[in-house]
């Protein structure tokens, strides 16, 4: 390995060294605020890092496991800077809940660690690596800090399901290798399979792939596990899964199709077809029905993924694969910017806790949140409105361009799927916009930490300025997917 080489994995070697001090942090100091100063500074110097090598360095493959080029950095900054924020919001929804809360940080550093590895991830090893590493954290986080039973059985669903998707990988995984001989991306897609019966592999082998990487990404049919475990994990938590754990998994599953040209198998399209619209109609349908803000977003997630997977299926023609690309990477940081930000306000909403451990998410714990906190009930109405894709938000250029990179794909029926669904989600986000804004007599004093309070400010101003004014992001995606596309 070349001094290059440790240089274009000087984020990945940044991040790896500041989970190191913290952990010697919390072995000596035990202090959660000294613990978060940590984290959120390690996180910033690793972005810095992540800029550093995108301007100054060619793109390079490390190893047969890793490369590093403008797509991976895009993911990672994206993880990075995903995880600087969840951290500012939960410094207050930990602080509440007692002193030795400090682990938090540690396991979501190590399951930004494991996002950054899928970003890179060009061998199944390391996908594995990435994947395993982002899962064994989450288990831990979903849990934490333990009080009630709920997050306990969240976590033990997610660790019990998740442990089977892991193993539909790696059967199909084994499956791929038997045939092709190679678990490196583009090594699959150069060996050419022998025997008549290869194809037929292939297919299964993809498809179980597909099937555990839909788990991870809550696509129907296999999102059963994810209403309760967003219920009964805590908001930061939520916000982590919903958002970091996602795109990860997301970036390494486009760069396998583009590396191993997954789009020639119609079998496979066809499937992914009906898995997003599926997605689409029943998380919004499923949405409408529930009465807790975690489990409606839980839906939300779901629909989103489902719309995301609409440019996953553009990109298998020629002629909208750049636009596809393009439009994927926009959504998924206006997907991060709002999700983010919804979850940061539950988080501030949930600074008291319940007696039984939950968190405050029902719908009539927002009633009158307009006239008792209009600066929180603001930040959340655009959120909301950013996730129904009304205009003037950044959701609303995400989705226009999912929807024109599904028209140059000619993909009438999901494009349909999108109006209809975008539609239904307009109905239970104003829902939750119309319940704050209900008068009540309720006078719970409703706190605003400074770090949660800017960061959801910060949230809320990039979603406001890249609504209005997306170029700066436009050219950035436009680079990454000339880049790889």
């Amino acid at each position: 390995m070349t001094s290059l080489d440790l240089l274009a994995l000087m984020p990945i070697i940044i991040l790896t060294s500041v989970i190191l001090i913290l952990m010697m942090v919390i072995a000596f100091a035990r202090n959660l605020a000294l613990t978060c100063l940590t984290s959120c500074l390690g996180l910033a110097l690793t972005l810095a890092s992540i800029l550093w090598v995108a301007s100054n360095m060619e793109p390079r493959s490390v190893t047969p496991l890793i490369t590093v080029d403008a797509y991976a950095l895009l993911f990672s900054a994206l993880i990075v800077a995903g995880s600087f924020f969840i951290i500012l919001i939960s410094y207050s929804y930990h602080a509440t809940r007692g002193d030795k809360q400090d682990e938090f940080m540690l396991l979501l550093l190590l399951s930004a660690l494991g996002g950054m590895v899928l970003a890179h991830a060009v061998h199944f090893a390391s996908f594995i690596l990435g994947l395993e590493l982002v899962g064994i954290s989450l288990y831990a986080m979903i849990s934490y800090p333990g009080r009630g039973l709920l997050p306990l059985e969240a976590a033990l669903k997610y660790l019990i399901l998740s442990g089977v998707s892991s193993a539909i990988i790696l059967f199909g995984i084994a499956l791929l290798f038997a045939v092709t001989g190679s678990l490196s991306f583009a090594g699959m897609s150069s060996t050419s399979p022998e025997g008549a019966h290869s194809p037929l592999f292939i297919l299964f082998g993809m498809a179980m792939v597909l099937a555990g990487i839909a788990f991870k990404l809550s696509l129907v049919p296999f999102h059963m596990w994810t209403p309760d475990v967003y219920e009964g994990a805590p908001a930061p938590t939520t916000a982590f899964l919903a958002t970091v754990s996602k795109g990860g998994i997301f970036a390494v599953l486009f760069r396998f199709f583009l590396s191993f040209d997954g789009f020639q198998y119609e079998t496979i399209l066809i499937g992914l077809f009906w898995v997003s619209l599926l997605s689409i109609l029943l998380g919004n349908l499923l949405a409408v029905m529930q009465n807790r803000i975690k489990r409606v977003l839980a839906y939300s997630s779901i629909a989103h993924l489902g719309y995301l997977l609409v440019a996953f299926v553009a990109a298998s023609t020629a002629a909208g694969k750049s636009l596809a690309i393009e439009a994927s990477l926009f959504f998924l940081i206006a997907y991060f910017v709002t999700t983010i930000g919804a979850f940061g306000v539950i988080s501030i909403m949930s600074g008291n806790p319940n007696e039984d451990g939950r968190d405050n998410d029902d719908l009539s714990d927002y009633e009158g949140l307009f006239w008792r906190r209009p600066l929180l009930a603001t930040f959340f109405t655009g959120m909301l409105l950013s996730l129904a894709g009304i205009p003037l938000t950044m959701g609303f250029v995400g989705k226009f361009y999912i929807f024109a990179a599904g028209v140059e794909s000619e993909l009438w029926a999901l494009l349909i799927a999108v109006v209809v669904g975008s539609g239904i989600g307009l109905f239970y986000y104003l829902r939750i916009i119309f319940t704050m804004t209900k008068r009540t007599d309720d006078e719970t004093e409703i706190v605003i930490p400074t770090a949660g309070g800017w960061a959801l400010g910060l949230l809320s101003a990039v979603l406001l300025v890249l609504g209005v004014y997306p170029t700066p992001v436009v050219d950035w995606v436009l680079l990454v997917a000339e880049a790889v596309g």
